[in-house]
């Protein structure tokens, strides 16, 4: 399969990415705007799965030029048969403290990107490809929230619906497109914002529930936000 993972730098992302690996027949196109990262990414995968195919491409999804990003994977890949959009990012604040600037920069992080995203790969997609996205119960509906997450809740329930619409828009193309709203994972982005918190579930598991989703999960879903969650956080 040839899959094209964002926010492959850490957490949950270079998990899943690892997860891929494993089959040397996977093409894993790892995006992130921290080249030491991924470069790490690839010794690990490397030393894992010798024979694994994964290309680390520095990219920033909001301001970066997709003009050069597609000729790339056009080259590289082909077609996609995998998109997960898992870049991201997390504010903390009061919402008396909040300004619209920090609003501004979740929508951009959370919902701009990966709509630039999958607006620029939709070409090389067809009947049959699956889209992810990441979102969080923190933009659940119904789901219990958090003070100082106002602004990132509010943009996960902006990419949950979005993922509803796009997956009704993208009926006749037979690319399907589904939501995972996650729980609490043990990465660096919980750690900011609950310290002290403990989630019962590892990156790696996450991750690997992540990866099996988006292998297999368009096959019996399509616009759905799948909650993914134990514990509250």
């Amino acid at each position: 399969m040839n899959i094209v993972l964002t926010g492959a730098s850490s957490g949950i992302g270079f998990e899943a990415a690892l997860e891929f690996t494993l089959n040397k027949e996977n093409k894993v196109v790892c995006i992130a705007r921290s080249a030491d990262k991924l470069r790490k990414l690839l010794e690990i995968a490397k030393g894992i799965n010798p024979d694994c195919t994964l290309l680390p491409v520095e990219f920033d999804i909001i301001n970066d030029d997709y003009a050069a990003l597609v000729p790339f994977l056009k080259e590289k890949l082909g077609n996609i048969d995998i998109l997960i959009n898992n870049a991201g990012a997390l504010i903390n604040k009061p919402f008396s403290e909040t300004t619209a600037e920090d609003l501004a920069c979740m929508f951009e992080s959370n919902v701009l990107g990966h709509f630039n995203m999958i607006q620029n790969l939709l070409p090389l997609m067809g009947s049959g490809s699956h889209i992810v996205n990441i979102g969080s119960m923190g933009g659940f509906q119904g789901s219990v929230k958090f003070p100082g997450l106002s602004a990132y809740s509010a943009s996960k329930a902006a990419l949950h619906t979005l993922t509803e619409c796009l997956a009704f828009e993208l009926l006749e193309t037979g690319v399907k497109v589904n939501c995972l709203a996650l729980g609490s994972a043990q990465t660096e982005m919980l750690e900011q914002a609950f310290p002290g918190y403990q989630s019962p579930v590892l990156a790696f598991e996450m991750g690997k529930y992540v990866a099996d989703f988006a292998r297999t999960g368009h096959k019996f879903f399509n616009g759905k936000i799948l909650p993914v969650a134990v514990t509250t956080p």
